[in-house]
């Protein structure tokens, strides 16, 4: 699911080119509408555009699309506890150059939000922000080693320089663990402990 129409139009593409149309159902459409139950949910660094206002409303939805014995991965770039009540309503660079409207929410802000509003529990968790300085170094290579695609696309000195700012910005962040990625299982409360505590197959 996505309300992004590229994205949508990129996706549908790809699985009509794969020929999975039987088996991948592509949705231009918001989370909240979605209908029906689900044993599995996936959410792949989206929750940081729904705001701190909409988390409440975000673990309520997915609570109940999903099945009493379902599982519900999310991957979320989180802000450390301790900075996250100061920069709800603060602007930064990323808030106004890269993602407008955007947020980052601590660990203690998701497990407070989903354990006051649904019966979801988080039951696995891992931390893979040090991975992802080591993805920001590689992004950053690959744009200077293709600089001259980028200049071709006429955006201007300006543009390039401000990603480059980006990149370095969120790799010092994820290095000093202002900002961290974290894979997060969410179970419902009812579901029996020996499928809680067993990490989903791949």
């Amino acid at each position: 699911m996505t309300i992004s129409d590229a994205q949508y139009e990129y996706v549908a593409r790809r699985v009509r080119e794969e020929g999975l149309e039987h088996l991948v159902v592509v949705k231009n459409q918001d989370y909240r509408d979605l209908e029906g139950t689900f044993d599995k949910l996936v959410s792949i660094e989206m929750i940081e555009a729904v705001g701190w206002r909409q988390l409440d409303t975000y673990f309520a939805t997915c609570a109940k699309l999903l099945t009493p014995e379902g599982l519900m991965v999310l991957q979320v770039i989180t802000i450390n506890d301790f900075s996250y009540e100061r920069t709800k309503n603060s602007d930064d660079f990323i808030k106004r150059m890269i993602f407008p409207g955007g947020f980052l929410p601590s660990l203690e802000a998701l497990v407070r939000s989903s354990s006051s509003v649904s019966d979801l529990r988080v039951t696995h968790l891992e931390d893979i922000g040090r991975h992802y300085a080591e993805t920001l170094v590689r992004w950053r290579d690959n744009l200077a080693a293709h600089a001259a695609n980028v200049t071709a696309l006429n955006l201007g000195e300006e543009f390039a320089r401000m990603w480059h700012m980006y990149l370095c910005y969120c790799e010092a962040a994820f290095l000093e663990r202002h900002i961290s990625d974290l894979q997060v299982i969410f179970t419902r409360q009812g579901r029996p402990a020996a499928l809680s505590s067993a990490r989903p197959a791949t």
